[in-house]
């Protein structure tokens, strides 16, 4: 059989082992206290991180937005001015054309265009004199 050492003490040892369980609770307790401690110092460090990351990310989102709306206008002005240097090319364009079938001597649309009514006004003319019309006929 095993024999107790000569200063082992039963209630000297209880008395440790409850002093000792008494300081592990306590630790527990103030490890527990401490976490929740630091634990609302995080939670409220991540809220303002959290805000200052929203805010950055809405003013980035600002200027995205302005950023668009510039190039917008700058591309309709772009589009105006090209619709302005078309419509000049294009000017120029009929002009030399005119004068290119102005001196082949083809007539123009203007010409075309007196010339239609012309026929029509001397067509007029000769439908309102029916006599002279039937002669003309009979004549041919």
């Amino acid at each position: 059989m095993a024999s107790t050492p000569p200063d082992f003490d039963p209630l000297r040892m209880s008395e440790h082992m409850k002093d000792s369980a008494q300081q592990i609770w306590l630790a527990g307790m103030g490890a527990f206290a401490k976490a929740q401690q630091e634990g609302t110092k995080v939670f409220e460090t991540l809220v303002k991180e959290g805000s200052k990351l929203q805010e950055a990310t809405q003013q980035a989102q600002a200027k995205v937005a302005e950023a668009a709306e510039k190039m917008s206008a700058m591309a309709s002005d772009m589009g105006q001015r090209a619709t302005g240097h078309i419509d000049r090319l294009e000017g120029i364009f009929e002009e030399r054309v005119a004068k290119a079938l102005q001196h082949m001597g083809l007539p123009s649309a203007k010409d075309l265009a007196d010339l239609q009514a012309r026929v029509a006004a001397l067509e007029a003319q000769l439908s309102a004199k029916p006599d002279v019309a039937k002669r003309q006929a009979s004549e041919d």
